[in-house]
């Protein structure tokens, strides 16, 4: 569970939402961030952490975290 609380704190720094994950076929998304909004030693950890930026759900996703 901590590397999933380091990711959405990192997330949080682009954008903190009132609705701000979707959720479906084992995927977990924090949606609404730009892939061009991350710094580049942002995405290096998050991909770390199992997150990468997924153009399909326009977000950074995980399938690591995502079986709902």
């Amino acid at each position: 569970m901590e590397d999933l609380i380091k990711a959405l704190q990192i997330l949080m720094k682009y954008k903190n939402e009132h609705f701000p994950t979707w959720c479906g076929h084992e995927t977990f998304v924090v949606v609404g961030i730009e892939e061009n909004e991350v710094s580049e030693e942002d995405k290096i950890e998050l991909k770390k952490l199992s997150f990468t930026y997924n153009s399909e759900y326009e977000g950074f996703s995980s399938y690591r975290f995502g079986s709902c």
